[in-house]
């Protein structure tokens, strides 16, 4: 997974790491010793984010080679090999936890995210994410959940209308915030609308709301909403969704299903670098 900015994250990272140098492999290891990595899952789950580990060594050794086993999206069973890298120990060692950390991270995510997505998969929900995400990590963490096999919320406050309950109080009512936004943004741009409960979603489908999330709703009432609305609207579930009652909610005909979760509570996947001899 390349982007333009992953570089300039990469070395932010390894800076944040090495300080003024490490001094442990420094001090060790001779300055031309040749080494091999094995990337080693000690759990199941799903790879994501194997190139952005393979930028993390480029950065400090050009010459290295990075053999992949496990592509991203591909699953994973313990004791299997996903990558090798084999290139200057020195520099094996240096971006060993930075290159760990993101594969780990984002692996993580993946895995949670295909979990999700499999207890849904027969509704006609979509499992979607939120800006819930590590600074500074958004685009690697949302390329995570897709991989997992769901599909992106917006990835900021610029593509796309989100009138949540500040932005009501603030302007006064659901008609006339949409309203207000509908005149300035673009035609292409949609319109969502956070409601809290079903006065509000009538409201916010008279306005003509393309889309209305109900916030933190039982699933009784998202039932009624969803019968309220009849296809006017599209209708996205929110808040205290977890994978012991995303199934529920899923049955109530709902078309998307947000999970702040898959991001923020997703725990890395266990991989480890055991470094070998050069062939």
């Amino acid at each position: 997974m390349i982007y333009p900015g992953l570089e300039s994250l990469i070395k932010r990272a390894l800076e944040e790491d090495i300080g003024y140098g490490d001094i442990t492999t420094q001090s060790l290891i001779p300055a031309g010793q040749i080494s091999r990595g094995l990337f080693i899952a000690k759990s199941p789950g799903v790879v994501a984010g194997i190139q952005v580990s393979e930028a993390v060594f480029r950065q400090l050794d050009s010459e290295i080679t990075f053999e992949v086993f496990k592509n991203d999206g591909e699953v994973v069973l313990p004791r299997e090999v996903i990558a090798v890298v084999q290139g200057q120990t020195r520099a094996l060692l240096t971006g060993e936890r930075t290159a760990l950390n993101f594969l780990q991270r984002l692996s993580g995510i993946a895995t949670k995210t295909r979990r999700v997505v499999e207890l849904i998969k027969d509704s006609k929900a979509q499992l979607v994410d939120t800006r819930k995400t590590t600074p500074g990590l958004r685009v690697l963490e949302k390329y995570a959940v897709s991989i997992g096999g769901a599909r992106n919320h917006r990835f900021g406050l610029f593509d796309g209308v989100m009138i949540k309950d500040n932005h009501i109080q603030a302007v006064g009512n659901i008609r006339e915030a949409v309203a207000m936004a509908r005149q300035k943004v673009p035609h292409t741009v949609k319109i969502e609308v956070e409601v809290e409960n079903l006065a509000q979603l009538r409201e916010a489908v008279d306005a003509g709301a393309d889309i209305i999330m109900l916030d933190n709703m039982g699933v009784e009432e998202m039932a009624e909403a969803v019968s309220i609305v009849e296809a006017r609207a599209l209708l996205e579930a929110s808040g205290g969704i977890n994978e012991s009652n995303i199934v529920e909610v899923a049955r109530t005909g709902i078309d998307f299903i947000s999970m702040g979760a898959l991001t923020h509570s997703a725990t890395s996947l266990d991989i480890s670098l055991d470094l070998v001899d050069a062939d």
